[in-house]
């Protein structure tokens, strides 16, 4: 029987951004993966857009030059617009949506897919995003209690030495202006660690489809930009881990 992996985010980007070596692993080992993106990034950058392009759209168009990069199988929209970084969220986004409705909106894509695993964002240390949080925990409560739900994680060591180097290459950037108390998992919870290098090449080519973003592996030296593409580390939340040695695949 295929494996079936479903990836749960936020905005396009984050599929490749965040959990791009995953899925290329797991599409490259036969997995169908589908991606499951709740926006279509209406409040994100525009670099080389023209003015007065429908940024939503060009976006969506990122969104699938990249799954199609990586080996994604299928792409669904949750229709939800781009909440933005701060701010009371408008009507109609992301973080203004029924929590329960939300819920049964990923719970219709699960039902559907009938994946072996989901994963998506870490809605409790994660990035400092709204929309990410927000996602991650629809995704968890949408899921059945016996269905393998990892969320994919930056750890809190790994983020310090991101937030540094920010600071030093692109101190505009609104990531400098959050709160960090409690951003980035602590490294001891990590449950699962993925060796992915050997689709490294693939996640650059899908990272620079996304034209309109600016990546956050850009300016980053060797050192720390290894550590971003050629390991992935999640969490496992359900079913709960035992604990003892990590994991070290999803399949």
């Amino acid at each position: 029987m295929t494996e079936r992996l479903l990836v749960v985010v936020a905005h396009p980007d984050d599929e490749t951004f965040g959990t791009g070596s995953l899925i290329a692993a797991a599409a490259k080992a036969g997995v169908e993966v589908t991606v499951c993106c709740a926006t279509r990034g209406e409040a994100g950058e525009a670099h080389g857009v023209s003015p007065g392009a429908d940024l939503a759209a060009v976006r969506e168009g990122e969104l699938r030059a990249a799954g199609a990069e990586l080996g994604v199988h299928r792409i669904v929209l949750l229709d939800y617009r781009d909440s933005d970084m701060a701010g009371v969220p408008a009507e109609g986004t992301l973080c203004a949506a029924d929590p329960s409705e939300l819920v049964e909106a990923v719970r219709a894509v699960v039902a559907e897919v009938r994946p072996s695993v989901v994963v998506t964002l870490d809605p409790d240390h994660g990035d400092g995003h709204r929309d990410h949080a927000t996602i991650g925990r629809a995704t968890i409560d949408a899921c059945p209690e016996d269905m393998r739900v990892y969320v994919f994680a930056v750890t809190r060591s790994l983020l310090a030495r991101w937030f540094a180097l920010m600071q030093e290459v692109r101190p505009d950037t609104a990531h400098l202006e959050l709160d960090r108390q409690g951003l980035g998992r602590p490294d001891a919870d990590i449950t699962t660690v993925v060796d992915v290098r050997s689709v490294r090449g693939v996640r650059e080519r899908a990272i620079a489809l996304h034209r309109s973003q600016v990546p956050p592996s850009e300016g980053m030296p060797e050192d720390l930009l290894t550590d971003f593409l050629e390991t992935d580390r999640l969490v496992r939340i359900s079913p709960p881990w035992p604990g003892g040695p990590v994991e070290t695949g999803l399949f």
